[in-house]
């Protein structure tokens, strides 16, 4: 009886974590796809593989485009977010990060990002905040909340982060 209780937490908590996987855009900008009903934005698709050739200037129009025909897509603007800050600018960035936040609170992706920005901007205690979140969020752990770990843990150690 015991095992199959044990079972079932861990069936449970992977099933609860595995949205949150699909839904965030992480560390790397390449997990960003949440699975849907409906078709994909071509609108989306190309700004998420402009940032990952680093085009943060070229996808903004587009993932503009994608919140103005979509205005509850956390996705899009965690990746606006991203790309502003990755262009030099994260306190630009924590807009639209909260706007995400706002949408999906759970949005795993937004908080290791803005957490990130945060410590660029010499805001330890806030990106602390959100590293906490992402320890709730992520049941058995997860990239974001390890890659946000160690960013944090770098900004201790006197490594100030950059774009």
């Amino acid at each position: 009886m015991r095992s199959i209780l044990k079972a079932t937490v861990l069936a449970v908590a992977m099933g609860a974590s595995a949205p949150a996987f699909a839904a965030g855009g992480g560390g790397s900008g390449t997990s960003m796809d949440a699975p849907s009903a409906k078709p994909a934005d071509p609108n989306y698709a190309a700004a998420k593989k402009m940032i990952e050739a680093k085009n943060y200037a070229g996808a903004m129009p587009l993932l503009q485009q994608v919140v103005a025909s979509d205005p509850k897509n956390a996705d899009a603007y965690n990746l606006m977010g991203y790309a502003t800050r990755k262009s030099g600018n994260p306190n630009g960035a924590l807009q639209y990060y909260n706007t995400a936040l706002g949408l999906d609170p759970k949005h795993i992706g937004a908080h290791e990002y803005i957490g990130e920005a945060y410590l660029q901007l010499d805001r330890l205690p806030e990106a602390e905040q959100h590293l906490a979140r992402l320890d709730q969020l992520c049941t058995f752990g997860c990239t974001e909340y390890r890659e946000l770990k160690a960013a944090v843990a770098n900004y201790k150690a006197g490594k100030k982060p950059t774009n």
